[in-house]
């Protein structure tokens, strides 16, 4: 049972054995879904990008940024509904593994610190960018300029992500042969930022 959680946070399992179709399920679920917080975005996305046009992903970064481009935005309206219809809900919830209210005051400190921005910036943070749609929904943010911040930031985040490991995997074709390491590097990179956050929180 454990390892196969373990395999599903595995972006590289994730690709091999489920194809594109459960990569975009994934990217769907961690957009906005508030339990899908823990889900492997970065890693994956690069993942995606070094294994296309392979027998592992026979997709052009192109179409794949296209899809998943889309795949974020409708799982971040679906966050955003979550935050309209669900508020008090959110709020009454105890703290389980699936959702902290400490999750949500991070994302309200950095939204009150960015602004809108925080809809493109917040993207390349795990933890933030799940509850950044939900936060817009309770915040009553308004849908068409939240779409408008909400497109951007996805398209940058997806195709920034996508097409890093898509040039460097043609660049250097021996990366393909580390992947495992590449992954642990890369959620280590993209920890910092929290870990940053919240000792400051701590420390306040």
């Amino acid at each position: 049972m454990i390892d196969s959680i373990f395999d599903f946070l595995n972006p590289e399992f994730i690709l091999l054995h489920g194809g594109v179709t459960l990569l975009f399920i994934v990217v769907f679920m961690e957009a906005g879904i508030f339990f899908g917080f823990f889900l492997p975005g970065d890693s994956l996305l690069f993942i995606t990008g070094l294994l296309c046009d392979s027998h592992a992903l026979n997709w052009t970064p192109y179409s794949l940024i296209a899809g998943l481009t889309a795949m974020v935005v409708l799982g971040t309206m679906v966050g955003y509904a979550t935050g309209r219809w669900a508020e008090h809900w959110l709020r009454d919830r105890p703290d389980s593994f699936f959702y902290k209210k400490n999750y949500m005051d991070m994302t309200l400190a950095f939204y009150e610190k960015r602004g809108m921005m925080t809809f493109i910036i917040g993207r390349f943070l795990p933890v933030v960018r799940t509850f950044i749609p939900i936060l817009a929904g309770i915040a009553r943010i308004d849908f068409v300029k939240f779409m408008i911040y909400n497109f951007l930031g996805a398209f940058i985040w997806i195709t920034t992500m996508v097409m890093s490991g898509y040039l460097l995997g043609n660049r250097f074709p021996l990366l393909n042969e580390h992947v495992e390491l590449i992954v642990i590097g890369m959620v280590l990179v993209t920890s910092v930022p929290l870990l940053i956050s919240f000792f400051r929180k701590r420390k306040q």
